[in-house]
């Protein structure tokens, strides 16, 4: 009887990724699809040569709703309160401004960089434009604000993809990274938006219970998959920590060494994973600040790269600017020397 629940279980799992997954390919056009092989041999051809090339435009973007965040978590510039740049919201009219000039090739939009995108009371109404340019959208939340009602919204704005922060099954080791959070409203959150899917007949959002992996929580990681499965989310991903100042170790980084990023080399840490002289995130995206500046990955926290400023350029003259490929030219050739690359896993991929 067990089995053929299990079975019965991975098959409605499985209807469900499909289901997905069509959604990811009905936002694709042919102008989308060129756009994106324009930008694969772009790619290509500058790790080659050397030389930045770009011949397309954003497949992929990340947008700030805002840097205001209700927790406090230790390795966020946003939960720190520690940016050296301004606190604010992204506006309606500055981002229709954005988009309407991304859509003919965007494919997909992250409502998120810094901070909680729900504290954004304009949020799901810019979800709601950007899925009608017919654009796949994707948020990720720490859901202490999934009430019944923004739940419904949440639903009625067709968001595609909804991601939940959920470092711990229990209080005392989730509070010890979500500090200010409570996992009760984490959990309430994410039934408040699987009720209100199955309420209002919706396939979307796809629910997606991430679980970033700390020593205080890394021996809960089978559970928190029980868990997510107990409850009825789509996906439930393990995530590995990026830790800032890890050179002399700290009390973050994982003992399991499949869970971390870093690993030990004497007295000290490093990376795991070479830092190559590439890096597909300069080709294929970006991301934009809730006030409209243009910075190259979410590595960027304070928007040190500033590469130009949607308030009064176009996205199509800054992302060809020669600032942008002086950038895209220094990854290429010396990528060590870029401070935010170098405690970045990302560029050891081809694809992504």
């Amino acid at each position: 009887m067990l089995n053929k629940l299990l079975i019965n279980f991975a098959q409605i799992s499985q209807i469900f990724l499909l289901h997905y997954y069509i959604g990811i390919i009905k936002k694709l056009s042919p102008r989308k699809v060129f756009n994106f092989v324009k930008l694969f041999i772009g790619f290509h051809y500058s790790r080659l040569t050397k030389q930045a090339t770009q011949l397309g435009l954003p497949f992929f973007v990340s947008i700030e709703p805002t840097t205001s965040c209700n927790l406090r978590c230790p390795q966020c510039p946003s939960g720190l309160r520690e940016f050296t740049r301004p606190t604010g919201m992204l506006q309606h009219q500055l981002f229709e401004k954005i988009i309407l000039q991304l859509k003919p090739t965007l494919h997909s939009l992250t409502f998120y960089f810094q901070g909680e995108p729900y504290l954004n009371p304009d949020f799901l109404n810019m979800v709601n434009f950007a899925g009608k340019q017919n654009i796949f959208t994707i948020t990720s939340t720490n859901a202490h604000y999934l009430t019944e009602e923004n739940a419904k919204k949440t639903i009625e704005s067709k968001l595609d993809k909804l991601i939940i922060s959920v470092d711990g099954i229990t209080q005392e080791v989730y509070e010890q990274y979500r500090i200010g959070g409570k996992l009760d409203k984490v959990l309430s959150g994410t039934q408040e938006i699987l009720k209100q899917k199955k309420l209002l007949k919706s396939k979307t959002p796809h629910v997606v219970w991430q679980f970033v992996v700390f020593k205080p929580n890394q021996h809960q990681i089978e559970a928190v998959k029980k868990l997510g499965k107990e409850l009825g989310v789509d996906e439930v991903k393990i995530k590995t920590a990026q830790v800032y100042d890890f050179e002399n170790g700290h009390s973050l980084i994982p003992d399991l060494e499949k869970y971390s990023r870093y690993k030990k080399n004497g007295n000290n840490f490093e990376i795991k994973n070479k830092l190559l002289n590439q890096c597909w995130r300069m080709w294929q995206g970006c991301v934009i600040t809730w006030d409209g500046k243009i910075v190259p990955c979410c590595f960027d926290k304070d928007a040190k790269y500033q590469l130009g400023n949607l308030e009064n350029e176009t996205f199509k003259n800054v992302w060809h600017s020669q600032a942008y490929n002086q950038f895209r030219n220094a990854v290429l050739q010396s990528r060590n020397k870029i401070d935010i690359c170098t405690n970045c896993t990302e560029g050891t991929k081809v694809w992504a």
